[in-house]
């Protein structure tokens, strides 16, 4: 009688999975990612009746790196999986994403509260009684994470965790017990959207720090900006596009920073990554006075294996919760407010305008030496500049841990890139699954392209997510690079051993195994490099609208340098552990 009480007390009842998945949709999410399971079935009942799109992936960590791609594109995404069996395979996916910033909202389907409280011996479960053992493990790679077990706290603890996630650019962890589903709750909030503004910084603390950053940099003689992922991530691209335009200062990438920054900007100037730098970039930013990094991420991949040399005497950090100027940090001020005040600042009238000495200026030029090789295989030092002048702006590009993500320092990008990498948490098969998320985030905003670059060994771990995508009708352009396994292993270790190879498949018969129709797939293999420039040149397999699945053979001890200098590094690293 009580419970049928507080029902007519409340304005405008709705289901907690309803309320759930209106928050979704309200903060741009279109499409759920996941697996069912009987712990989540009656929810994913509200999917479709919330506007929401039901992806239905072949496996949880697919959906987990599908959610990660799509997150990559629309700003947040959201999947669901079942207690127990299903959230432990996405493990991988989230522990990469809450690495690399990624937002991803994560739905656990759970027993009911009942069973829980009476430590029932049910399936999917240890066996011991505790129901909070995956959650435990999940606190540890997510920023927050919301325990529903009384209706009562449900929307105030699914609005925090949405707002955390967008917050804090990290995966959140919701658990929804099987009897808390349909409970009713206060629908009347939904007319009052989450806010998701991020805290501005104290003012008299923000004057003080662009005042200090300021002085540094028209003092300087030939200041630079250095981009990285958290630029990305933390949603300051705009400032920072402001920045570059109205500054005039030569402005590089890190690798995680590709796309963070238009390269066809007259003042662009390529990859910085310490010795795997793109030509000519590593004198000039190691040799400038003043560098503004603006979300850097030092780890070794991102740093061609910590050949980083660069002087913190001479850098300003920018980050998502604090500013560092030379050995000074000022914490609890967001780079976002700095770096808008900085703009407005250098357009002033009265500004004295910057020390301003030009840096490289890459282009998708072969290397004259490949032009005069005669020989018609495939080379990653010709292949990489070739691809650059075959995208096209907005294209979303996906390239897998290994030989394409390294290939990519050397491709310049036509205007509005988007590059999905997973340089730090480098999950083999990451890029196949993600392809399958970005693709469909992409249709969802009318972006033409997705293409994917991925290894032989890399596609094999994740390759049911074709099926996914054929099922959702996505047309990507997927090229698989064949080369007989894991090349950047082999230079790491183990050259010719058997456990860096694979067994080669014939990649061209499977999106027919895979259910693709007459006319939904199309299948090309190309061993020369006259076979891609014909392929380059096909304006129909540019713009087809189906999926493109391209078999790309180079040779199997082929790899750019970039990726061999890092390899090498942690080989000596290894050594000397």
């Amino acid at each position: 009688m009580t419970t049928d009480i507080r029902t007519q007390e409340l304005k405008n009842p709705i289901d907690v999975a309803e309320y759930l998945f209106r928050r979704l949709h309200q903060v741009g999410v279109r499409s759920v990612h996941g697996v069912p399971g009987d712990y989540n079935l009656v929810a994913l009942d509200y999917i479709p009746k919330t506007d929401l799109h039901w992806v239905g992936n072949v496996n949880e960590l697919n959906a987990g790196y599908a959610a990660d791609g799509y997150a990559r594109v629309k700003g947040i995404s959201a999947i669901v999986t079942t207690f127990g069996v299903g959230e432990l395979s996405t493990v991988n996916a989230i522990a990469g994403a809450y690495s690399e910033y990624v937002p991803i909202v994560h739905i656990v389907g759970y027993p009911s509260t009942v069973a829980q409280k009476d430590g029932m011996l049910l399936h999917h479960t240890l066996g011991n009684g505790d129901f909070h053992v995956f959650s435990r493990i999940f606190r540890q790679i997510s920023c927050a994470t919301s325990l529903i077990n009384d209706p009562h706290e449900a929307a105030t603890l699914i609005d925090n965790a949405i707002r955390e996630c967008w917050l804090q650019s990290r995966p959140v962890y919701i658990s929804l017990p099987t009897d808390i589903v349909q409970k009713k709750i206060e629908g009347d909030r939904l007319n009052t959207p989450l806010d998701l503004s991020y805290p501005t910084n104290d003012p008299e603390k923000e004057d003080y720090v662009v005042d200090v950053v300021m002085k540094y940099l028209h003092a300087a003689k030939n200041p630079v900006i250095l981009v990285d992922a958290c630029a990305i991530r933390h949603r300051v691209l705009d400032e920072v596009h402001e920045l570059v335009e109205k500054s005039g200062m030569p402005t590089f990438v890190a690798p995680m920073g590709k796309g963070a920054v238009n390269e066809t900007l007259p003042n662009y100037g390529g990859v910085y990554a310490g010795s795997g730098s793109n030509a000519g970039v590593r004198e000039r930013v190691e040799s400038s006075d003043l560098i503004l990094s603006i979300g850097a991420i030092k780890s070794d991949f991102n740093t061609a294996g910590f050949t980083y040399r660069i002087s913190q005497l001479a850098t300003i950090d920018f980050h998502s919760n604090y500013v560092r100027v030379r050995y000074s940090e000022y914490p609890g001020v967001r780079m976002l407010g700095v770096l808008r005040q900085i703009c407005r600042r250098l357009q002033a009238a009265s500004a004295p305008p910057l020390s301003i000495l030009p840096g490289p200026q890459p282009t998708n030029a072969i290397p004259a030496a490949e032009l005069a090789d005669p020989a018609p295989t495939i080379t990653q030092a010709w292949f990489w500049p070739r691809l650059g002048q075959w995208l096209r702006p907005a294209d979303i590009l996906i390239t897998e841990t290994g030989t394409a993500n390294f290939g990519i320092w050397e491709t310049r990008f036509p205007a509005d890139v988007t590059a999905i990498s997973q340089v730090l948490w480098g999950s083999i098969g990451y890029a196949t699954a993600a392809t399958q998320g970005a693709a469909l985030a992409a249709r969802e905003i009318g972006i033409q392209r997705t293409v994917l670059f991925t290894g032989d060994g890399s596609f094999q771990l994740t390759a049911q997510e074709l099926s996914t995508m054929l099922r959702n009708g996505l047309t990507p352009v997927i090229f698989v690079i064949c080369n007989g396994g894991y090349t950047i292993e082999r230079y790491i270790h183990g050259w010719q051993e058997r456990y860096n190879d694979v067994q080669e498949w014939r990649y061209g018969d499977l999106p027919r195994a895979f259910g693709a129709k007459e006319g939904e797939a199309r299948v090309v293999r190309v061993e020369t490099k006259t076979e891609v420039e014909r392929l380059f040149s096909d304006e129909g397999f540019a713009t087809q609208k189906c999926l493109r699945f391209v078999e790309l053979v180079m040779r199997w001890d082929d790899a750019p340098v970039a990726l061999k200098l890092t390899a090498s590094a942690a080989a000596k690293r290894n050594a000397e552990a």
